[in-house]
C-alpha cells in the first residue's frame, strides 16, 4: 500500500467506515476524474470513491470535487425507482470527501472492455434505462432543484468537450460556442453526463450504471449523444471488421424512444453527437483506442457534416456507416 492509500485507509478508520485492524485498501481501474479502492474490511467488502481536484488526463482540468455529492444523491434519487440499476450506497462523508457503495464482483463485466472485444450486446437494455431515468424526471421540481449543478457541469463537459474542441477549430468555433449555450441553458430532466459503456456493468441478472458525478438537471440530448458517440468510435475502432454496432445504434435508440417517447430530441443529438465525436479526438479527454488515421477520419467526417449543415440524427447516423464501409485500416 502506497503512502496516499495509507493516509486513506487512516481516514476511513477515524471517521469509522473501516473497522478491522487488518483492513487494507486496493485501487480500482476507474476514469480520470476519482480515486476509486476496494475495501476489505474483516468480511466486508465494498467500494469507496474519491473525488480528484484535477483530473488525470495530459492537460490541465480543474474540476470542483462537491460533485462527490452529485453522484451519491444521483445513486440515491435512481434507486428510488430503478434500485438494481444502481450500486447499494453505505456512507457519505462531506468531511472526508468521499462515499462508500456496494462492490460488484462475481459475475459483473465492464460494457466498455466487451464492446472492444467485439461484443455488441445490451444496447436495448441501456436505452431502456437511460429513458426510464428521464422520463421519471422530467418535470421533477426537486430534482430539479437538487441537481441545479451546472457549474460542475460547465468544468466537466462544456468547457472540456464542447469549447476546448470548438477553440481548435476556429472555423468550427462559433458553433461550438453557440451549441454550448444552447446545452447549459436548458433544463429538461435529470442528466447522467457520462452515460457511457465504461461506466455500466454489465451481468445475466443487473445492469449497473456508475460515475455519475457530472449529474446535472439539463437536456437528455446530451446523454443519448455521449452514449451514441461511443458506439460510433467502437464501430471505427473494430473497422474494417463489422462487429454489429449499428445494429446496436438501432436498439439504442428504439428502446429510448419506448420508454421515453420524444420526437423533438433528434435534431438536438445530431448536432451534440458531431461535436462530441470531434472532442473525443480534439477535446481534453481523447479516445485512447483510435489512431492517427481514425482521428483523421473523425476530423473529416465531423467538419464536412456541420460544413454542409447535415446534423439530423438520420443523416449523422446513415452517412456515418455508410463511410465506414470502405474503410481499411
Amino acid at each position: 500500500m502506497n503512502e496516499e492509500s495509507a493516509a486513506f485507509l487512516k481516514l476511513l478508520r477515524q471517521e469509522g467506515t473501516v473497522h478491522d485492524p487488518a483492513a487494507r485498501l486496493t485501487a480500482l481501474t476507474g476514469g480520470v476524474s476519482c480515486e476509486i479502492y476496494l475495501v476489505e474490511d474483516g468480511a466486508e467488502r465494498f467500494v469507496v470513491k474519491r473525488a480528484l481536484a484535477k483530473l488525470k488526463v495530459k492537460e490541465d482540468w480543474f474540476a470542483d470535487v462537491s460533485r462527490n455529492r452529485n453522484e451519491w444523491e444521483f445513486i440515491r434519487y435512481v434507486a428510488g425507482f430503478l434500485p438494481d440499476a444502481v450500486p447499494a450506497l453505505r456512507k457519505c462523508s462531506a468531511t472526508g470527501n468521499y462515499f462508500a457503495m456496494e462492490y460488484l464482483g462475481g459475475n459483473f463485466q465492464n460494457w466498455k472492455q466487451l464492446l472492444l472485444k467485439g461484443q455488441a450486446e445490451y444496447a436495448g437494455r441501456a436505452g431502456a434505462l437511460l429513458g426510464e431515468i428521464h422520463r421519471r424526471s422530467t418535470g421533477d421540481a426537486e430534482a430539479s432543484r437538487v441537481f441545479d449543478t451546472t457549474p460542475n457541469f460547465f468544468q466537466l463537459r462544456i468547457e472540456a468537450y464542447l469549447l476546448a474542441t470548438g477553440a481548435r477549430h476556429p472555423k468550427l468555433r462559433p458553433l461550438f460556442e453557440a451549441e454550448a449555450e444552447r446545452l447549459g441553458a436548458t433544463r429538461e430532466c435529470l442528466v447522467h453526463g457520462d452515460f457511457s459503456p465504461k461506466n455500466v456493468l454489465v451481468s445475466p441478472e443487473r445492469m449497473v450504471l456508475l460515475d455519475c458525478e457530472v449529474a446535472w438537471y439539463g437536456d437528455p440530448a446530451f446523454d443519448l449523444a455521449f452514449m451514441l458517440n461511443h458506439f460510433l468510435l467502437k464501430a471505427l475502432y473494430h473497422r474494417p471488421r463489422e462487429v454489429g454496432v449499428r445494429r446496436m445504434v438501432d436498439e439504442f435508440w428504439s428502446a429510448y424512444q419506448s420508454t421515453s417517447p420524444a420526437p423533438d430530441l433528434a435534431p438536438r443529438v445530431g448536432r451534440l453527437l458531431l461535436m462530441l465525436l470531434l472532442a473525443r479526438v480534439d477535446g481534453k479527454s481523447p479516445a485512447e483506442y483510435l489512431d492517427a488515421v481514425r482521428q483523421d477520419f473523425v476530423r473529416r467526417f465531423v467538419e464536412g457534416m456541420l460544413f454542409s449543415g447535415s446534423a439530423s440524427f438520420d443523416s449523422v447516423i446513415d452517412s456515418w456507416f455508410d463511410r465506414l464501409l470502405p474503410f481499411e485500416k
